[in-house]
């Protein structure tokens, strides 16, 4: 504990020191890695929309069950046929509850109708218990929505609709009836996942953190994780936490890799990738083939015994076929060895190529062995 306190105190003094002397292309651990455990969950919630302009579900069963429920909690008793759906709506309930927040604070909810309502405009949320994952109630959510989305129609059938007329939001609609446990507080030790991860930048982490911090406060686990040893006051660890996210690292280069969207032609090349000596000849045939039907009228003779009778006779049909071949001129380049990201694009660019062509060009690389970088086509 003692030795815990006198690095925590060092810790201040060393840090503006290490933070003016990092590389300005540095990045703050608070933006490649987030702490475990400090996370939002999910919520969900069924509830029922009521005071609609008839834009409701009507008839539509799990309405109108919903309606009897709701109506038998406050000691009345009714039949479902003598209830109208038409200004109510069966929605589910959606928020994200972020980690650290306290019973009594709210949130915004999101809700989605879940029947036939045509539109959510001007209808008032029900008290709709909000579930997580393990089934326990952590919200209670009601209110008035605010629906972005219209829709009109027509006698004649005609219709408008604007944006999404059944989906509306509840701004701090929810309040927090549970807190979700987090083990930030029990833990010994602080856990770092990186968003992206890689053995290099996991030991980068490590080591910029002891570098502040001394001896061997912070250890890599593996590719995406760094353990870091805390304080365990709890005001210590909090302020021991904002220094580990504002510490800098110089992450690692990332992999060669080659992003292709075969659906939109997009390409993008990361700055590591490199070919070996290849030669490429790129250029497209164009075949035309046009067939046509030349007609040729013919006479018929007829001979009788005082007469010598001329009729048309069926035409005689010839086919008539074209073939042209265009076959502009092919450009061939050379990639010597170690060329990168920019000759690569500059030699391609320099022959016109369209985005699918580059697809081809980088296909026929990577099946090569040229190309020394991951394809990944999406």
């Amino acid at each position: 504990m003692m030795r815990l306190s006198r690095l925590f105190l060092r810790a201040f003094t060393i840090w503006a020191l290490v933070l003016c002397t990092t590389a300005a292309h540095a990045d703050r651990i608070k933006d490649l890695a987030s702490m475990a455990g400090v996370r939002s969950n999910q919520l969900v919630g069924y509830g029922l929309v009521v005071g609609l302009s008839g834009t409701g579900d009507g008839d539509l069963g799990i309405t109108l069950q919903s309606l009897q429920s709701m109506v038998s909690r406050f000691g009345m008793v009714t039949e479902q046929a003598a209830l109208d759906g038409t200004n109510a709506a069966a929605v589910m309930v959606t928020a994200d509850l972020p980690a650290f927040v306290k019973p009594g604070q709210t949130l915004d909810v999101t809700v989605s109708a879940l029947g036939s309502a045509e539109s959510l405009r001007g209808g008032t949320l029900l008290m709709t218990p909000m579930l997580g994952v393990d089934g326990e109630t952590y919200a209670l959510a009601q209110g008035n929505l605010l629906v972005g989305g219209f829709g009109v129609s027509g006698d004649d059938g005609s219709s408008l609709t604007v944006n999404v007329p059944t989906v509306g939001r509840v701004p701090q609609g929810a309040s927090v009836e549970k807190m979700v446990e987090n083990p930030f507080i029990t833990n010994e030790y602080l856990v770092l996942n990186l968003h992206l991860a890689d053995f290099s930048t996991a030991s980068n982490v490590a080591d910029a953190i002891n570098v502040v911090f001394g001896g061997d406060t912070a250890v890599p686990i593996d590719a995406s994780s760094i353990r870091v040893l805390a304080p365990t006051d709890l005001s210590q660890k909090v302020a021991f936490a904002s220094l580990i996210e504002q510490v800098e690292v110089q992450p690692a280069a990332p992999p060669a890799q080659v992003i292709v969207n075969s659906r939109t032609g997009t390409v993008v090349i990361g700055g590591n990738v490199n070919v070996t000596p290849a030669v490429i000849t790129h250029g497209s045939l164009t075949v035309r083939i046009r067939e046509d039907t030349v007609p040729t009228l013919t006479n018929e003779t007829i001979v009788t015994d005082d007469l010598v009778v001329t009729a048309p006779a069926e035409p005689v049909v010839t086919q008539n076929t074209e073939i042209d071949v265009d076959e502009p001129e092919v450009r061939a380049f050379l990639f010597d060895p170690g060329v990168s990201l920019s000759d690569v694009v500059d030699a391609i660019n320099a022959i016109g190529a369209t985005p699918s062509d580059l697809v081809a060009i980088l296909e026929a690389l990577k099946v090569a062995g040229a190309l020394r970088a991951q394809l990944i086509i999406i």
